[in-house]
């Protein structure tokens, strides 16, 4: 569906040439939602205003549903844009004109009969949650009602493809887990690709399919979100997905030396990733049961990446070389992602 090769973005500056975008490889396949995230500065927002050609690249080919942007005239490229919505963080809405006058306004723009706009508009205004709004202005809206207008007039002209350009920064949590539900069922009933910038990493966990994570001008990480979240491979990923899983000891261990081999009274520490069902299974029970060790419970909770069920737990082994092995070999039976963390030493305080 969309297609970014070799996308490259310089602006020119006081001090020199800004590279802004090196290189970039994407592809984003037809009803995907698919994230971008970078630190304030990274090019991500860039990059999406490349797809639709807001900002033309410097080099390198965009192609949309099998059309070459990059080729494009500013004629054919708003026919194009037609088929690309966009929402934004500030919402863009028009003060002075009404709910229903601010979805209206691209289809009065490429002069549609005013039945036909009324027709269009009203059923957009029910699906995004307004039907009651219409003659509302928004000085009038909470933000996410007004992110909701903004939603509404991006689908107005039926497009292909919605690029949501830090669409939920400006609003609290819980309102972003109305908008982020409401894209999703937007993806599911429309069949729309959806193309996600964001800083948020839970943002992409919600409600993505795939991310590619932007560092510099470049794409240093991408894949399923499952696979990024549970192997992060590089320090910018595993720095985004730190925010939502912390990989601290647990309190009685911190501070202490983390060494590879045993010492007297020493326990092991594992971090453990369970996915999908294997996430309520009795996994760590069923070891206990089967080897001859003893298993402290330090730390865990259950989640979810999308509507795959995430299940992340610390344990803390003690027993012979013999058992402790016996327990990876029982782990490796069952589809648990284990990372050693090592030999660690209780505080004696925690005790207390």
């Amino acid at each position: 569906m969309i297609k970014l090769t070799r996308i490259e973005k310089t602006y020119d500056s006081p001090t020199g040439a800004v590279k802004a975008l090196k290189g970039i490889d994407l592809t984003v396949k037809r009803g995907e939602i698919f994230g971008i995230i970078g630190l304030s500065g990274a090019g991500k927002s860039t990059l999406v205003r490349c797809i639709n050609m807001l900002e033309r690249p410097t080099a390198g080919q965009v192609m949309v549903d099998g059309e070459d942007l990059t080729a494009m005239n500013e004629k054919e490229l708003r026919r194009v844009r037609k088929s690309i919505g966009m929402i934004f963080q500030h919402f863009n809405l028009l003060s002075s004109a009404t709910v229903y006058d601010n979805v209206a306004f691209p289809l009065r723009l490429a002069k549609m009969p005013e039945e036909k706009i009324r027709d269009k508009v009203e059923p957009l205004l029910k699906l995004v949650g307004l039907a009651d709004k219409a003659g509302q202005y928004p000085a009038n809206l909470s933000g996410g009602q007004k992110q909701r207008v903004g939603i509404a007039r991006a689908l107005a002209s039926d497009p292909k493809v919605l690029l949501c350009d830090e669409a939920t920064s400006a609003l609290d949590p819980q309102t972003t887990k109305s908008i982020l539900e409401l894209i999703r069922d937007i993806n599911q009933k429309l069949s729309l690709t959806v193309v996600v910038i964001t800083h948020e990493m839970q943002v992409i966990k919600d409600i993505c399919d795939k991310v590619a994570v932007i560092d510099k001008g470049v794409i240093a990480e991408q894949g399923t979100v499952l696979e990024v979240f549970t192997n992060p491979k590089e320090a910018i990923t595993k720095e985004f997905i730190s925010v939502l899983l912390s990989n601290d000891l647990p309190t009685a261990f911190r501070g202490s030396v983390v060494s590879d081999i045993p010492t007297p009274g020493s326990f092991l520490l594992l971090r453990l990733i369970f996915l999908g069902e294997k996430a309520d299974d009795p996994v760590i029970a069923g070891m206990i049961r089967a080897c001859d060790i003893e298993c402290t419970m330090l730390f865990g909770n259950l989640d979810q990446i999308k509507a795959t069920p995430f299940g992340r737990v610390i344990v803390g082994l003690t027993g012979s070389e013999t058992g402790i092995q016996a327990a990876f070999d029982y782990l490796a039976t069952k589809d648990v992602k284990v990372e050693v963390i090592g030999y660690v030493q209780r505080h004696a305080a925690s005790a207390d």
